[in-house]
């Protein structure tokens, strides 16, 4: 800018404008790289969303149908087979043993176990009701680690429980991707989001995002 406002001096040397730009460029190059870095955390955890979403819905349609996987071919839910009676008909530790024994193979129990898995996996998978997703999954996930109760060293019967990990077990990792997802808003990349979010019943009840 002085060069320019004095076009009588000598232009041989420009130090005061090649320095001014010198941080602009800095700057840019700043910006460009948080922009990158933004963008690659928003694939990150939308890759994320969409592999734990498949998670929950793969164990809807397994145990619905019975692939033969987890579910033996034959006993699904549509052949009158019970999604929560093998799992919590065979807790053996933790405080609620008896309870879960209680609740196994009850139709409120597989109603509620499935609604969960569908509603969670199908909100992961299109971006949708991130902030419920998270409170009912990691409440379903809570329960099942109560059901396996990690922290016992031996089952009700005497045997050892095989237990990798007292607190950090698979079903508290959900729980935190669960959380986290819904934090940065994951439903905004490769989901529907965006959209979601500009719905007006959905904007007046932002737990609904």
């Amino acid at each position: 800018m002085a060069v320019q406002g004095h076009p009588h001096r000598s232009s041989g040397f420009h130090l005061p404008s090649f320095r001014r730009n010198r941080p602009a460029s800095a700057t840019d190059g700043t910006v460009k790289d948080v922009a990158g870095t933004t963008a690659a955390a928003a694939y990150a955890f939308a890759s994320l969303r969409l592999l734990t979403g498949f998670v929950f819905l793969w164990a809807f349609l397994d145990k619905t149908f019975g692939f033969g996987y987890a579910t033996p071919s034959g006993n699904g839910w549509i052949d009158s087979g019970s999604p929560t009676k093998g799992f919590l008909g065979g807790v053996a530790a933790g405080p609620m043993e008896s309870t879960f024994h209680d609740w196994a193979g009850a139709a409120w129990a597989d109603w509620l176990f499935m609604l969960g898995l569908l509603g969670v996996g199908l909100a992961l998978v299109a971006g949708i009701g991130l902030r419920l997703a998270a409170v009912a999954g990691t409440a379903m996930m809570a329960l099942m680690w109560i059901a396996e109760w990690p922290p016992a060293k031996h089952l009700s019967d005497g045997s050892p429980s095989m237990s990798t990990n007292p607190f950090a077990e698979y079903h508290v990792v959900y729980a935190v991707v669960l959380i986290a997802l819904a934090v940065v808003g994951a439903g905004a990349t490769w989901g529907l989001g965006r959209a979601w979010a500009r719905i007006p019943f959905v904007t007046r009840h932002p737990w609904l995002r």
